[in-house]
């Protein structure tokens, strides 16, 4: 996948609500709820739904450090 696809991919899925994962580091594993509200040229938004917000860069999605679960 190119980094314009995963901004393509992106930008279709705002404010639609997706079940992620999140690959941290030591195989620490995070999985939340949220939607993506707001993107960026080389950054993007994503609201939890407990009121949280959370930013990722494309590059994090093009190496499936953060992904949809749905």
């Amino acid at each position: 996948m190119i980094l314009d696809n995963v901004k393509s991919l992106i930008k279709d899925n705002i404010g639609v609500k997706h079940k992620f994962l999140y690959k941290g580091s030591r195989n620490q594993n995070d999985i939340f709820f949220g939607s993506v509200y707001k993107v960026f040229p080389a950054i993007f938004l994503i609201k939890l739904d407990n009121g949280e917000t959370r930013c990722f860069s494309y590059n994090d999605f093009l190496i499936s450090n953060i992904s949809f679960l749905d």
